[in-house]
């Protein structure tokens, strides 16, 4: 609310104060949203695991488990490889956020 109400005494209408101030202060969070909303999905096993029951149907997790799970074959290397392929995307996508996370942490509502 300050923010808005010094926008206001500068003569910025709400439009401006929309886009000028609230937007680039919410990048941060709607950073912190998309990195978990990419990487929930990616980590999740156990309710996974609990509702789909077809091979077909099976996510990276739960495909992975069953490939290290299997009692007379257990592949491990197929497991490590499968591993780091889930976890190329997750690193790009952060690196490709990280300059959102930091500015949240050092820009707070400075003026400028």
């Amino acid at each position: 609310m300050d923010l808005d109400e010094s926008a206001k005494i500068d003569g910025a209408g709400s439009t401006k104060i929309c886009f000028r101030i609230i937007l680039p202060l919410s990048k941060p969070m709607a950073a912190v949203v998309a990195m978990n909303g990419f990487t929930g999905p990616l980590g999740d096993f156990v309710l996974s695991s609990t509702i789909l029951r077809t091979p077909e149907s099976y996510t990276l997790p739960v495909g992975l488990f069953n490939v290290v799970n299997d009692v007379m074959g257990a592949s491990y290397t197929t497991f490590a490889a499968g591993a780091l392929l889930i976890s190329i995307p997750v690193a790009v996508i952060f690196i490709m956020l990280q300059k959102n996370f930091v500015s949240g942490l050092t820009a707070g509502g400075t003026k400028g």
